[in-house]
């Protein structure tokens, strides 16, 4: 079967932003599978890891912005490119890759993220 890239890429945006914007148990229970494999050293392994890290995400920093740069998908999987805004104006670009189910629901996930220097040497932004 052939995955639906579009719904794909809809359902990792909208678990993104969830999570972000301070629902993540609303994020886990729309758009997970019945696993979740982490792969950030920073998140606990498994559903309850991710809704803990973004509850203490969300007290800690509740006035951080995200905005989505690109949403690729291909295959099983999408990656998300987003440019994000913390407190202090600290300003960070990410890429975070979802593996998803035959059903649209993530069930792994890596990511990287950068503090986005003050000076380029390309003179070329991180997105």
């Amino acid at each position: 079967m052939t995955p639906d890239l579009k719904r794909n890429k809809r359902n990792a945006v909208n678990f993104y932003k969830t999570a972000y914007m301070g629902d993540p148990e609303k994020a886990v229970s729309d758009f997970v599978g019945k696993e979740y494999i982490q792969h950030n050293p920073s998140v606990e392994n498994g559903k309850e890891g991710f809704i803990k890290y973004f509850k203490q995400m969300v007290l800690e920093f509740p006035s951080k912005q995200i905005e989505f740069v690109r949403v690729i998908a291909e295959d099983n999987l999408v990656s998300l490119h987003t440019h994000q805004i913390w407190p202090d104006d600290i300003e960070y670009v990410t890429m975070d890759f979802f593996r998803f189910d035959s059903k649209g629901k993530i069930v792994e996930h890596w990511d990287s993220i950068q503090e986005i220097p003050k000076d380029s040497k390309s003179g070329n932004l991180m997105y």
